[in-house]
């Protein structure tokens, strides 16, 4: 076997995951980068999700009844993912890492989440996944995380038309109106 037919030290590179950060099992360190989006999502039958900045008042009738409803509340946000070393949309439905979130955010000691990195710690699985959220010291964003985040098209807004918020092309597209089933849900409480 030939040991100089790799460059010494060489290693495959990490797939990059796409554009999304997901919470994977143990530690997930990531540093929010923009103001936070957030609505109400659904999956379809067709596995796509539609997105609203409001609580929908009837069932959809291209929801997936098994495993896309009831809709899901969401916060979502540009971030640093440490791990890939990218820039990317992080997209929270995890009720107890929003909680987590919201009492950092509302405590005088840490406030705004830009100001610091997180940490998610995942364990479990399935029903029995649990969630850890621990901040890390407030410092400034490191000079080259905001130059790839200056240099990398994210537009949000793009969540709630259906477009790929990574494609300038899609800016400006209105958001979907969704069809929905004669049941009114109006007087149940939203999860």
């Amino acid at each position: 076997m030939d040991k100089g037919f790799l460059p010494e030290g060489y290693e495959v590179p990490k797939s990059e995951g796409g554009g999304y950060m997901k919470f994977k099992a143990g530690d997930n360190k990531f540093r929010i980068l923009s103001p936070v989006v957030m609505g109400w999502e659904y999956w379809t039958e067709a596995k796509k999700p539609v997105r609203s900045r409001t609580m929908f008042k009837t069932v959809p009738l291209d929801a997936d009844l098994y495993t896309g409803w009831p809709a899901k509340h969401f916060w979502a946000f540009v971030v640093w993912n440490f791990e890939a070393k990218q820039v990317q949309i992080l997209e929270i439905t995890q009720v107890t890492v929003q909680t987590a979130m919201q009492s950092l955010i509302q405590n005088e000691d840490w406030g705004d989440p830009r100001e610091y990195s997180v940490t998610v710690n995942r364990t479990g699985e399935k029903m029995e996944t649990k969630y850890a959220v621990l901040p890390s010291p407030a410092k400034p964003v490191p000079a080259d995380i905001l130059k790839a985040y200056e240099e990398k098209y994210i537009n949000l807004d793009a969540l709630f038309t259906g477009g790929n918020p990574f494609d300038e092309a899609d800016a400006g597209k209105e958001e979907k109106v969704t069809p929905v089933a004669e049941e009114d849900l109006s007087d149940t409480t939203p999860f």
